[in-house]
């Protein structure tokens, strides 16, 4: 027997067919007539000498050198796919695709859209906006913004943005609040999204910082921080906010922090992509705009009192 491969558009009809078991649903995948789909898999099957379906009535299963077959046909077209991708974005200078955490991206990133369009119309600047850590080999992604503390070794990595969190509300709620004990007379808004950094900087760590103990027990709990702030901006509650996703509310004064403490962490945003990536001209020119972009940050930090979540920590004996 042959060690030559079979024609790649045989491989490509039975990888269709082995995933949809059924030909006519992979005939319509690939964009030819079952009659065609059926003609390419005969090939590959006069090449191989064997059959690799099993033809039952009105269905189709794979026989066992069918089933040996599958698996790495489905990789190799997947590991192609990738691949074709990836050169595809190296030639491709007139779009940048950006994955960002869905907070960040709605409340910081995507308003300043119009900005980067204005100063660099020959660009399009695309998002995907999700908590999964998307892989610059698979995902069609040419820059990241992460927040934590993750480990991006093998790539261009450049922390942008310094975290922090403080008590943040409406100005009308925030003149009930004179003193930090008075917080123990509104409702609390709790953010899970941040749950796994440790230490932690929710209400627990930031009363502990204030000398006032554990905070009331109860209210509202939210899986993502930007539906916390929206929550706040209608004046339901208190927020342990970031800056990262309030600077323009502070900025426009629909938000206040009425206290200086604010805890931080060693959890910062960084800019990521493929090492090399960042001398590209279009990505260079994405990089550089959110460095200039991201200098209205350290203005928020002028009269803030700092304690570090690690410290924090330690004074409540590690736990």
């Amino acid at each position: 027997m042959s060690d030559r491969l079979p024609p790649l558009t045989a491989l490509r009809a039975f990888d269709a067919a082995a995933r949809h078991m059924s030909f006519q649903k992979a005939a319509e995948e690939i964009n030819v007539t079952p009659a065609a789909l059926s003609f390419q898999i005969k090939s590959l099957e006069e090449h191989l000498g064997q059959p690799v379906f099993r033809r039952l009535n009105r269905a189709v299963e794979l026989t066992e050198v069918g089933r040996a077959l599958s698996p790495g046909a489905r990789d190799g077209f997947a590991t192609l796919a990738a691949a074709w991708s990836s050169a595809r974005r190296l030639t491709d200078t007139s779009s940048i695709t950006v994955t960002a955490g869905p907070a960040f991206t709605a409340k910081w990133l995507a308003p300043k859209m119009f900005a980067f369009a204005q100063a660099h119309p020959e660009i399009e600047l695309r998002f995907s906006a999700t908590l999964r850590l998307l892989d610059f080999d698979r995902d069609d992604v040419d820059v990241a913004i992460r927040f934590g503390t993750g480990d991006d070794s093998g790539l261009f990595s450049k922390s942008i943005i310094r975290e922090w969190v403080t008590p943040m509300a409406t100005p009308e709620l925030a003149r009930t609040l004179k003193k930090p004990e008075d917080l123990r007379q509104v409702t609390l808004l709790h953010q899970d999204d941040v749950a796994f950094l440790d230490p932690p900087i929710g209400w627990t760590a930031w009363f502990k910082a204030a000398g006032l103990g554990a905070p009331q027990s109860g209210g509202p709990r939210f899986s993502q921080a930007d539906h916390a702030l929206d929550s706040a901006l209608t004046g339901a509650g208190v927020v342990i906010g970031r800056p990262s996703l309030t600077a323009r509310d502070l900025k426009e004064g629909r938000l206040v922090m009425p206290f200086d403490l604010s805890l931080t962490t060693e959890a910062h945003y960084r800019l990521v992509c493929p090492v090399g990536a960042q001398n590209r001209p279009h990505i260079r020119a994405f990089l550089d705009w959110i460095e200039g972009e991201v200098a209205e940050f350290p203005a928020l930090d002028q009269g803030r009192r700092f304690v570090s979540a690690a410290e924090v920590k330690e004074m409540s004996g590690g736990s």
